[in-house]
């Protein structure tokens, strides 16, 4: 049975990638632990790094936090959509994915919608990372934090759309998966700056971070976090997230149409 791409009548796209998104976020509203579930590691590094910044800092807590918390936001944004392919791989290997693609659904609705999904969670776990935060010493910025948790959630519908680009590319060697995940995702978070700064590191790593797209969110975040809207780092962040955004759409876009 072929599958009619509905990308040429945009409201049978709206209504396909409506459709997907509501699908695939009815997980979510059952089992809403899973969203606190998965911040254990963002707060195991904000409890465990914050303290030893504070004190490098001289015990300046909330001038560090302002630097850290949005370090880790950035950190739940990358963990969170990088391993959303799993979930793909699963369905794939179970069949589940199969019986999709042979309904009268849009084949980019099946991506977008899947990507959109991640938002959610993104958006509910940042709060929840900030609000922990303000106890001890962050000050928040309403606006900046709803302006720096879209800037992520640009960023994240594209990671994910990647992570779904690499499920569909590994299908049945969830191995492989695994392995391209966990060979990428560290070297970009530490080359990032999200956890340690790297002014002072050696100039090979500089150059590392100067390429890497994530350094410019994270400095974006830190300046919306602080209410610094105009800041030029902000200029960077957003367009390294749309870019993110953008290819991550559109690879995945055509690796979905390509799926059988």
């Amino acid at each position: 049975m072929t599958t009619i791409d509905a990308t040429a009548r945009p409201t049978g796209f709206l209504r396909d990638t409506a459709s997907v998104f509501v699908r695939e976020s009815r997980p979510l509203v059952r089992d809403p632990f899973s969203v606190i579930f998965s911040l254990v590691q963002p707060l195991v590094f904000l409890g465990l790094f914050g303290p030893l910044l504070i004190g490098a800092s001289g015990g300046d807590a909330a001038g560090t936090l302002q630097w850290f918390v949005p370090g880790i936001l950035v950190m739940v944004a990358l963990f969170g959509t990088a391993s959303t392919g799993a979930n793909l791989l699963f369905e794939m290997q179970t069949g589940s994915h199969e019986r999709t693609l042979v309904a009268p659904l849009s084949r980019s609705a099946l991506l977008v919608g899947r990507a959109l999904k991640e938002v959610v969670p993104l958006v509910i776990q940042g709060t929840i990372v900030v609000l922990v935060a303000v106890p001890f010493g962050f000050s928040l910025d309403v606006p900046g934090l709803v302006a720096g948790l879209a800037v992520l959630a640009v960023f994240g519908i594209g990671f994910g759309a990647l992570s779904y680009t690499l499920a569909l590319a590994c299908r049945n060697r969830d191995w492989m998966f695994w392995m391209v995940h966990q060979t990428l995702l560290f070297p970009l978070m530490i080359l990032s700056g999200m956890l340690l700064p790297l002014e002072d590191g050696p100039a090979w790593m500089q150059v590392a971070a100067a390429i890497n797209p994530l350094s410019y969110i994270v400095g974006a975040e830190r300046a919306l976090l602080a209410g610094d809207f105009g800041a030029p780092a902000v200029i960077g962040g957003v367009i390294a997230a749309a870019v993110t955004c953008a290819i991550g759409v559109v690879v995945g876009v055509r690796a979905m149409k390509r799926a059988r």
